[in-house]
């Protein structure tokens, strides 16, 4: 086990961490469904309530906070002290969509609800590129009773609500996503399959074709049961994924390689790069501790990462 610290607890399934210049991590309380602000001494402070499922989030080229929303496609599920997603409920269920979150006036906008016509089911996590515009995946839904699951895409939208696209269909369970540090290749992984993918990127908001059955594509695959959550890329342009069941951070280097950082909770979702000491190299890992409502830290091996507009 590395040496890991325990900032707070008492969250309500946190995903999408997102490392402040002030010292401070806001992430999204997923089952809790709220937007927490948690400082280096682990207080909280609820920024805003958000109806649905927040999950993935990220700062923009306005300063805004923007929200993956799930639409509350999962419900709480406890097994003894821990907290998993539980079944879809479509009576709780009010769709998936984008949203903007204005940081400093409290507002709460709907970005996206759809795409050519069809609905978002369950956006899960995003990453904006240095050209303001970000990509996106949608989960979907797994509907036990009903015994359907989506086939869902990978997405480039714009931070002003003007446009959005789909450019990868269909995916399975796509979850976290990311850029390499030079903004060429786009990474994705799919919770179901365990697996990262990875295309290169042609042109803002387009990626160059991928021929059929071409192996490049898929980055890595774990082996057994493992699941794959959200992920960050860090300075060397490694794959930092959270890893569930094997719970832990699983790191893909750029030839495929991989090791594996345990934390302890079988449903670790995420990890975002700060930079505590202004070294410039972002070495602060934060962590979601999910099952457990953790916030983690941990000194990085590696160089992170600084994400565009942070």
């Amino acid at each position: 086990m590395p040496d890991i610290t325990e900032i707070t607890t008492g969250l309500r399934f946190p995903e999408g961490p997102v490392a402040m210049p002030d010292g401070s991590v806001i992430l999204v309380e997923m089952l809790g469904m709220r937007l927490t602000r948690v400082q280096p001494d682990g207080s909280k402070e609820t920024i805003a309530e958000i109806a649905g499922g927040p999950n993935g989030a990220a700062i923009g080229p306005d300063g805004a906070l923007y929200l993956c929303n799930n639409g509350g496609c999962f419900t709480p599920l406890e097994l003894g002290n821990l907290l998993f997603p539980g079944p879809f409920d479509p009576s709780k269920y009010i769709g998936g969509r984008i949203q903007r979150f204005d940081l400093s006036t409290g507002t709460l906008t709907d970005l996206y609800t759809e795409c050519d016509g069809r609905p978002l089911r369950a956006p899960n996590d995003l990453v904006f590129d240095a050209h303001g515009g970000f990509w996106f995946t949608d989960h979907g839904i797994r509907d036990h009773t009903a015994r359907t699951s989506d086939l869902t895409g990978i997405y480039y939208a714009t931070a002003d609500g003007s446009h959005i696209s789909e450019q990868v269909h269909p995916v399975e369970a796509p979850n976290g996503i990311g850029l390499s540090p030079d903004g060429s290749r786009l990474y994705w992984a799919e919770t179901m399959t365990g697996r990262v993918f990875q295309r290169t990127i042609a042109s803002p908001g387009q990626l160059q074709p991928a021929m059929p059955l071409d192996p490049s594509v898929c980055l890595a695959g774990l082996p057994g049961y493992q699941l794959l959550d959200s992920l960050a890329i860090d300075g060397e342009g490694s794959v930092c994924v959270g890893t569930l069941l094997n719970g832990g951070v699983t790191v893909i280097s750029t030839d495929g390689s991989t090791t594996h950082i345990p934390t302890g909770d079988l449903l670790t979702t995420n990890i975002c790069f700060g930079d505590s000491d202004g070294s410039g190299e972002y070495r602060d890992a934060y962590i979601t501790a999910s099952a457990t409502g953790k916030l983690l830290h941990m000194r990085w091996p590696n160089r992170g990462l600084r994400l565009n507009y942070l």
